[in-house]
This record gives structure tokens, C-alpha cells and sequence, in this order.
């Protein structure tokens, strides 16, 4: 991603020559590639969007329900990533600072979505991955019909989730599916740490609510 823009980068007679082989860079903290690129290593943006690409574009298709226009507004998140990454203070965690921004971009697009009656946001289509996923639908006994059920209980955690207020929604998605400690979902949300917990508290037992009927 933004192939070009890491090239300019570089360009001019002061350029580094990269250093560091992709495999060499896997092997860093996110802090340590930040540094690199920042020192003109142009792979270590590479690094970054392969880290977090994925995660991102699950993470906002939660909030928005769109996965096109999830990718679109992680690929603006990377270009915000890009120009300010010289802000970035590396006291902090980066996957706070990544997810902070692709978590304010998915609240605008709701927000201008709720000024268009046409745009009406009617449910979540997201794919559940399981690597990242603290919630658990599924018991470990094998049945015949296990691929029907997995359907159907996935189905209605998407109609379960689509249901909670925004505000909620995020905080619900951030953790209990991508598994987010509190602390970090605060700095993501931009919330103290008490109203995130509070949210968190009612999207639960929203979701409680929700979900029961359809299970019973």
C-alpha cells in the first residue's frame, strides 16, 4: 500500500538506502519499525501496512457494515499514518495510535451517514475471525449439523451486534472481538476509562438482551 508515497520519501540526495530485509523487519516491535522508516527505510511502511492492514479492515466493516468502504477508510487511515508518523510519540503503543484514527474515521462515516435518510445503517456484515475472537458461540462436540449451526449462531451475533447504539457498538466490538484491554480502548475512543467501562456494561447486556430471544 502507497507504494509511491514511500519512494518520494526516500528520493533526493539525502536518501538512506534501505537496510533492512522484510525479514529482518518482521522481527521488530512496531516502535523499532517506526523508528526505521522514520530513518528512511521505506520497507518499514511496508512492515506497518502488513501488521495491520487486515486487522483494521475488520475492525471498521464491524462499525460501518461495509467492507469496501471499510478498506477505503483504512486505506485513509495508512495516508494519515503516513504524513503524521513524525507526531507519533513513541512512548505510546502504535496499535493504539493506528486504531485511534481508523476508529475516529468509522465514527464520521456514521455520522454523516445519520444526516443522509437515504444511507440508513441496517446491520453489521462482518467476518468473524477467530484468531482474534474472546467470545465464544461454540461448544467443542462435534454434530452433524455443526456447519448449519455455526451459521446460524454467527448470524445472530451480526443481528445482535447491528442493534447496539454506536457508541456501544465500538466499544463491544473492540472487546470482545479484537480483545483490546479497556486502557487501550480508551485512548482508541477518545472516552475516560470509566465511561468506556460503563458502555461496555450496557452493550453487554443490550447484546444479552438481544441475542436471548433468538437463542430460546
Amino acid at each position: 500500500m502507497l507504494p509511491e508515497a514511500a519512494a518520494r520519501r526516500t528520493e533526493g540526495p539525502e536518501s538512506v538506502p534501505a537496510r533492512r530485509t522484510p525479514a529482518a523487519l518482521a522481527e521488530m516491535t512496531d516502535s523499532e519499525v517506526v523508528q526505521c522508516f522514520l530513518d528512511g527505510e521505506p520497507r518499514g511502511f511496508d512492515e506497518l501496512v502488513r501488521r495491520y492492514d487486515a486487522r483494521l479492515v475488520n475492525f471498521v466493516h464491524r462499525t460501518v457494515g461495509d467492507r469496501e468502504r471499510a478498506q477505503d477508510l483504512v486505506q485513509e487511515t495508512f495516508i494519515r499514518v503516513y504524513r503524521h508518523i513524525e507526531r507519533f510519540d513513541q512512548a505510546r503503543k502504535f496499535s493504539t495510535w493506528i486504531y485511534t484514527i481508523a476508529g475516529n474515521l468509522a465514527k464520521n462515516e456514521l455520522r454523516n451517514r445519520s444526516r443522509n435518510p437515504i444511507i440508513l445503517f441496517q446491520t453489521i456484515k462482518k467476518n468473524w475471525d477467530a484468531d482474534h475472537r474472546p467470545l465464544e458461540w461454540e461448544d467443542d462436540g462435534p454434530k452433524p449439523d455443526d456447519l448449519y449451526r455455526r451459521r446460524h449462531l454467527k448470524e445472530m451475533v451480526e443481528r445482535a451486534v447491528a442493534e447496539l447504539p454506536e457508541h456501544h457498538r465500538m466499544v463491544f466490538v473492540l472487546r470482545e472481538v479484537d480483545g483490546h484491554s479497556y486502557e487501550d480502548i480508551a485512548r482508541i475512543t477518545e472516552t475516560n476509562l470509566g465511561t468506556v467501562k460503563s458502555r461496555l456494561n450496557r452493550a453487554r447486556n443490550n447484546f444479552a438482551r438481544i441475542v436471548g430471544p433468538m437463542i430460546g
